[in-house]
């Protein structure tokens, strides 16, 4: 296997924040915004886009086939 130069980066960045003592608190931002990215910014006033998109189109043109909601 070889190594890219953004992985060694990446790993040497890693390795830096574990030994410089700060391992806890990078790993709870992390989450955080993995959270944030991958659940918060799907979601808006608790409805998914999805459904923000399909009734923001159906009220300006009526739809041509039923979407379950």
């Amino acid at each position: 296997a070889r190594w890219s130069l953004a992985g060694a980066e990446a790993v040497l960045r890693l390795r830096s924040v574990y030994i410089s003592g700060d391992w806890d608190e990078y790993w709870r931002f992390h989450l955080l915004q993995e959270h944030q990215r991958n659940h918060l910014a799907l979601y808006f006033g608790a409805i998914p886009l999805m459904k923000q998109v399909i009734q923001a189109r159906c009220s300006i043109t009526p739809p041509t086939l039923a979407i379950p909601v």
